[in-house]
């Protein structure tokens, strides 16, 4: 997909060189009213998903948006009601009500704002590359399902439409880039769909849009411990799954824009937006990947103003512009994201000469990410199972590494030891195999282990360690085990003979 943007010369574009110029301006508006209408439908599905009025999720997604413009640290990232956190805390709603509902989202935007002041951004770096990509394609393939609802069951004319609709946003952009395209797309169809009087699904079949704003809201429960224990757990897995997939989309924003973000002040920017949300009765959010590509990588913004903008519009086009928004097309929209998709996925990925060249734990890796993330429908759930099975692989390749060389040595006096040299790196998945490597039976009476060329990383290996000795012991042989470097002699001398046996 063609996309706008600045020039690579010039420096990350802040707030004030875009409104110093006219052309960076024009292309934050107009990409924040972009991002606003797709934002539309989004939110009203959203709200069903949690079980509220569709107003809560579009009050979410204004107050999201514009709280993020200002506290995020991640320039033209959009944030807003997601289907994640709605999955996560509509048991809530269900079963405790409006109230308690709210009391959630602001526990867990408090969460939030704590783990984003320890430091939980941090933890980022713990996710590898093939991790990253299963996560990108895998949203590519949420955000193309999500669209499939709205071509079954619908009049003929919704299919012609959808391909005009992509067909615009694909040529266009060769063309002209004065106006996003998918802006074209969705006022064309309107259009046609007004002029033409025919009768295809619209954003006003989604839900009823909201005709005054937002005011503040405090949630009437009883600040005990037993509304703790019925929130919080909820609380959580809504703070974690919101951090998940915002600090990821930062990161994959950086990629795109080649750009460094404030992963820290994006987590607890995002907790604070949640609290500011949740006093407006808003059912809380983080940020939105195929928002915010469509805002960065199909529309090319790079402010915040694109962010706080889209917001913004979003207030405005409910409640002033709520008859006129109702009438846009859902085909139109379905075009938009349907792009989105096709520019989201990694397609390099997937080759298959690439396939080759990788290595096959890396591809199980991705594969891993993509099917628990689709099935799930839960992108924080697939990039943990896509962590763990990343850790196993490393782990597993790791241990094969490490390897034990026997050799008998004769000292001038006539004796003999046998000295073991052992390579790699000594922990869990290593040190397990290690206990089988030593020919207690046909040794001498003394032995050395040398690991100067190892490390010790664990307490199963120093547990090991102890295990061999104790066997060699037995036979009434003495063990000596030498090398090691600092830190191991310490954690040997600290964990050996404290630990059970082997």
């Amino acid at each position: 997909m063609t996309t706008t943007s600045y020039d690579a010369a010039l420096p990350e574009p802040t707030v004030r060189t875009a409104l110093r110029s006219p052309r960076m301006l024009r292309t934050e508006v107009l990409a924040g009213l972009v991002v606003a209408l797709a934002l539309i439908p989004e939110a009203i599905s959203f709200s069903i998903i949690a079980g509220v009025d569709p107003r809560v999720g579009l009050f979410a997604s204004f107050t999201m948006a514009v709280s993020i413009a200002f506290l995020g640290g991640r320039p033209a990232m959009i944030s807003a009601a997601t289907g994640a956190v709605a999955l996560v805390i509509a048991p809530v709603m269900r079963d405790h009500g409006m109230d308690y509902f709210i009391a959630t989202v602001l526990l867990a935007g408090v969460l939030q704002v704590v783990l984003g002041l320890v430091g939980v951004a941090r933890l980022m770096r713990f996710i590898p590359r093939s991790v990253m990509v299963g996560f990108v394609n895998a949203l590519a393939i949420l955000i193309f399902l999500a669209q499939v609802p709205h071509l079954v069951d619908v009049p003929w004319l919704v299919y012609p439409m959808v391909a005009v609709g992509i067909a615009v946003i694909v040529a266009l952009p060769r063309v002209t880039r004065v106006v996003p395209a998918p802006l074209v797309a969705i006022v064309a169809l309107t259009a046609f769909t007004l002029l033409a009087a025919i009768n295809v699904p619209d954003v006003g079949d989604e839900g009823e849009l909201p005709d005054s704003l937002p005011s503040l809201f405090v949630p009437d429960v009883p600040w005990t411990l037993d509304t703790l224990q019925v929130i919080a757990p909820y609380a959580i897995a809504m703070a974690l799954v919101g951090l998940l997939e915002s600090l990821l989309t930062a990161k994959l924003v950086d990629d795109i824009t080649d750009t460094h973000s404030d992963k820290t002040r994006e987590a607890w920017g995002q907790g604070a937006a949640n609290v500011i949300t949740g006093f407006f009765g808003g059912m809380g959010g983080c940020a939105m990947i195929g928002q915010t590509m469509i805002n960065v990588k199909v529309s090319g913004a790079r402010t915040r103003i694109s962010t706080f903008l889209a917001g913004v519009f979003l207030l405005i086009l409910v409640v002033g512009f709520g008859d006129v928004v109702a009438l846009i097309p859902m085909a139109a929209l379905v075009a938009v994201m349907v792009m989105v998709s096709v520019g989201t996925f990694d397609w390099h990925s997937v080759r298959p000469a690439t396939l080759r060249r990788m290595p096959r734990s890396e591809t199980t890796v991705m594969v891993a990410t993509v099917a628990v993330t689709v099935a799930s429908h839960n992108l924080a759930i697939g990039v943990v199972v896509g962590v763990l099975v990343a850790m196993t692989l490393f782990a597993r390749r790791v241990a094969h590494l490490t390897e034990t060389h026997r050799e008998l040595v004769t000292h001038p006096d006539g004796s003999v030891s046998a000295v073991y040299r052992v390579t790699g790196e000594l922990f869990f998945a290593s040190s397990n195999d290690l206990y089988t490597q030593f020919e207690y039976a046909d040794d001498p009476d003394q032995v050395v282990i040398d690991l100067s060329e190892s490390h010790v990383w664990d307490a199963s290996t120093v547990a090991s360690l102890d295990a061999i000795t104790t066997k060699y012991e037995r036979q009434g042989k003495a063990v000596e085990i030498v090398g090691l470097d600092s830190s191991s002699a310490e954690r040997h001398e600290r964990l050996s003979g404290s630990l059970p046996s082997h």
